[in-house]
């Protein structure tokens, strides 16, 4: 009876985490951060879903927790208040921390050939996968030459010694 009612609670922790996680992000954003406006809120969260927590590296600003990310959201929203466009608040924290900010980097100046180097490099490999697979069929096959008659007289006196 014990043991069902462990896999009980153990199935109810893991729906409640399932069931809480989608959630998760929103959990990010403190109460004294939210905007009064609703439009410049919803700006600044589609804004802060699109720059890199500096800390964290894999999560938007929006989903962090880290005092840094929470920092960025602030400088957001002051810029949204203080008047700016997306796209100027946007090049304002560019400028201040470097293009790593950005979740989606730009694929201008040198970043396309980042953005290249993965397809280039793999019809690189493709090419010459094909010109060697090729250059083996024409190759002509080796055949191991059998034993003279004077080395098949020498190993026999080999192998009987």
């Amino acid at each position: 009876m014990m043991a069902v009612f462990k896999r009980m609670r153990c199935a109810l922790v893991v729906a409640l985490a399932i069931g809480v996680a989608p959630f998760a992000p929103a959990f990010a954003v403190q109460p004294d951060e939210v905007l009064e406006d609703p439009v410049l809120e919803e700006r600044a969260r589609d804004i802060s879903e699109g720059l890199r927590c500096l800390v964290c590296q894999n999560e938007s600003i929006d989903e962090s927790d880290a005092a840094l990310a929470r920092d960025l959201r602030l400088l957001v929203r002051e810029r949204l208040v203080e008047g700016d466009s997306d796209t100027e608040v946007v090049d304002y924290i560019v400028d201040r921390y470097g293009e790593f900010v950005l979740l989606r980097p730009t694929t201008g100046g040198w970043n396309w050939l980042l953005w290249a180097s993965g397809p280039i490099l793999f019809f690189a490999a493709l090419g010459m996968g094909v010109l060697y697979i090729r250059g083996r069929a024409s190759a002509p096959a080796t055949t191991e030459a059998g034993l003279s008659e004077e080395e098949r007289k020498r190993l026999e006196e080999i192998l009987k010694g």
